[in-house]
């Protein structure tokens, strides 16, 4: 059983080993050849051809994952049918690579619960062009100790220290 912080070094290592370029088997040592899946940049050659502006992030916020997508997609993608869906399947991807990553780094595994839809959010950059910006959130699973974010405590106050604050310092005009 993985520790909290093994855990959340474990993702960030396996997001960061998801740099533009690692997944070019001429740029990487044989074996070391990483493929997403879901990134449209890993197509093609990336010295020849035009580059697509695409990649992935993630943050962690107490027991919850939030994977991150941004891409430049052309107006008559988004307006094709099933974009969304297509949002949705990329960040799945990005969850499965990130899973597969994780338990190569750690030798361990990771259970990533999704918490509801993936939110897509596009942009108009000109008449062609587009700006994508996808969120989905996952709970992380063998974080128990970890406060949700938003969900206070529900601690006492130790008995002296409840004392000590009684006592008061500010007295009151009267």
């Amino acid at each position: 059983m993985a520790t909290v912080l093994e855990i959340i070094q474990g993702l960030h290592q396996a997001a960061a080993n998801a740099y533009d370029g690692s997944h070019d088997e001429r740029f990487v040592q044989e074996g070391d050849v990483k493929s997403i899946g879901a990134l449209s940049r890993e197509e093609g050659c990336a010295i020849t051809d035009s580059r697509v502006m695409d990649g992935f992030g993630i943050k962690i916020m107490g027991d919850m994952l939030q994977v991150n997508y941004q891409a430049e997609v052309k107006l008559k993608e988004v307006y094709a049918n099933g974009f969304e869906e297509e949002c949705e399947r990329r960040i799945n991807e990005i969850v499965k690579f990130l899973k597969k990553e994780f338990k190569s780094i750690t030798g361990s595994t990771v259970k990533l619960t999704a918490e509801g839809e993936a939110r897509c959010f596009v942009q108009n950059m000109s008449r062609v062009r587009t700006s994508l910006n996808a969120t989905r959130s996952y709970k992380i699973g063998g974080m128990e100790e970890v406060l949700t974010v938003g969900v206070t405590p529900d601690t006492k106050l130790d008995a002296s220290f409840k004392k000590f604050l009684d006592q008061g310092g500010f007295e009151k005009s009267k």
